[in-house]
């Protein structure tokens, strides 16, 4: 297995180890629900130039050939209306014969009490330009409705489907990150098992100083860390980490502590507002 072969199947080991955002049905949204099956090897073809929502499909793809009772009829319906697009279907299927329009959703957020005033709206992307909220929003009136629009009929009849017998399923994965020292926190509405790291900003940095850091690539924001990687002394990522932040724009990274443990956490450009 060459370099790039298995960077993707660590690219697709840590999406299939991200856990659902919630289990069962949550604001009107039903999770896909399928039964329990061996890690399997990615055996698709990415280019480099992937990017991670569209890599995410792919991986939801192949994961979903796996089951018996799965048959995936339609993949990135683009509906259209006339020359303009109206929206595009994720996934038409059928599990156990009941066809099934499947809309397939990865996110990173942070929890930022500072926002809403639900638990839902809490949670904010690390740049603050989307939110949980806006998503279930979309997903509840944008996305999963556009299966009823007149313009989704000739998909429809083409592949032979009834729309009065169509189930609407989400497959909607997340990483959540928490403001740092408040790893502990429980949610009464979303999987906590989603929790997958902190957050901090740069004036919190110095409380690592012994550590040594790394900083993934966008698409390996999926991995889960490990160690075989070239780690920056706390100076050196210091200085590659300003500049990035300069920009506006809030990235993962990996933190190795003194003791070999490695976690995984956001550093935020924006003022991490005090926890109550």
């Amino acid at each position: 297995m060459d370099f790039n072969s298995r960077e993707i199947q660590l690219q697709y080991e840590g999406f299939l180890n991200t856990s659902f955002l919630w289990n069962d049905s949550f604001y009107g949204l039903s999770q896909l629900v399928l039964p329990n099956v061996p890690p399997t090897s990615f055996e698709g073809a990415l280019s480099k130039n992937t990017r991670l929502g569209k890599r995410v499909e792919s991986f939801v793809s192949h994961y979903l050939q796996q089951f018996e009772e799965i048959h995936i009829v339609k993949e990135n319906a683009q509906i259209q209306n006339g020359n303009i697009t109206v929206g595009e279907i994720d996934c038409l299927l059928l599990q156990k014969n009941v066809p099934t329009h499947l809309e397939i959703v990865y996110k990173f957020y942070l929890y930022d009490a500072s926002v809403g005033t639900t638990e839902v709206e809490h949670w904010i992307g690390p740049n603050r330009n989307d939110s949980l909220y806006h998503k279930l929003d979309k997903l509840q009136h944008k996305q999963l409705p556009l299966l009823y629009k007149k313009e989704c009929e000739p998909l429809l009849q083409k592949l032979d489907l009834d729309l009065d017998t169509i189930q609407q399923r989400v497959l909607f994965k997340a990483q959540l990150f928490v403001p740092y020292a408040n790893e502990n926190m429980v949610f009464n509405q979303l999987n906590s098992a989603a929790v997958s790291g902190f957050y901090i900003n740069l004036r919190q940095l110095e409380q690592f100083k012994d550590c040594k850091f790394y900083i993934p690539t966008k698409l390996n924001w999926l991995l889960e860390p490990h160690k075989n990687v070239s780690w920056l002394i706390f100076a050196d990522y210091k200085v590659k980490i300003t500049e990035i932040l300069s920009q506006k724009t809030s990235p993962l990274c990996w933190v190795k502590q003194p003791n070999g443990e490695i976690s995984k956490f956001f550093i935020t450009w924006w003022q991490q507002p005090k926890v109550v």
